[in-house]
C-alpha cells in the first residue's frame, strides 16, 4: 500500500508539505520524506528505525533519504536506526524548517497559502522539472525547461506578474 502512496506522491502536481508533530518512525519517516517540503515542531524526532526490527526501508527511505541528506549521512541513519531531533534534522537538511508545535499548524497552512497564491501551471512545472532534473544530465535538463518556457510566457498569470512587477504590487493570479 505504502508503495502506491510512493508512486501517486511522484506524480501529484501540487506541493505537498509534511508537518511532523511527535515521532516520524520507519513508514512514518518515509511518508514525511515523500513530500516536497517538511516542517517539524521543535519536539519531532525521526528515526528509520527498520534495521530494530531486523527489516528493510521499504517505503521509500533508500530512495528518498540519500537525496535530502546525501548517501553516507542516509547510511549512517538507515544502518543504526538512531533517532534525529528536530534541530539536528534541520541542521542536516531532513526538514525545511523547525517551529514550536504550539505553531506548526499554522505556520504550514501559511506556508502553504502563500505557494497557493502563486500562478499555478509555473508551480506545478517547477516541481515537475526539479524532480526530473534529478534523474538527467544538465543539458536535457536545460532543453526541458526551455521547452516548457514558451507554455508559462503565454498564460494570463506570466503576463499578470509581468504586469504587476512594473507596477510595483502583488501579482493576483487567476489560475487559482
Amino acid at each position: 500500500m505504502t508503495h502506491q502512496v510512493a508512486l501517486a506522491v511522484e506524480e501529484f502536481e501540487k506541493p505537498l508539505i509534511a508537518a511532523v508533530n511527535g515521532a516520524a518512525v520507519g513508514a512514518g519517516m518515509d511518508l514525511s520524506l515523500m513530500c516536497d517540503l517538511r516542517f517539524a515542531a521543535n519536539t519531532a524526532r525521526f528515526a528509520e528505525a527498520y534495521i530494530r526490527v531486523g527489516l528493510l526501508p521499504g517505503n521509500g527511505g533508500c530512495y528518498f533519504l540519500p537525496r535530502l541528506v546525501g548517501p553516507a549521512k542516509a547510511l549512517e541513519l538507515l544502518w543504526t536506526g538512531d533517532f534525529v531531533p528536530a534541530e539536528e534534522a534541520l541542521r542536516i537538511g531532513l526538514v525545511n524548517r523547525v517551529c514550536s508545535a504550539d505553531d506548526l499548524m499554522q505556520e504550514t497552512i501559511a506556508f502553504a497559502a502563500r505557494l497557493a497564491d502563486g500562478p499555478p501551471i509555473q508551480t506545478r512545472d517547477i516541481k515537475k522539472l526539479m524532480y526530473q532534473s534529478l534523474r538527467t544530465d544538465l543539458r536535457t535538463s536545460l532543453e526541458t525547461v526551455a521547452s516548457h518556457m514558451a507554455v508559462v510566457q503565454s498564460t494570463r498569470d506570466y503576463k499578470e506578474a509581468i504586469l504587476a512587477y512594473k507596477e510595483k504590487r502583488k501579482p493576483v493570479f487567476e489560475g487559482r
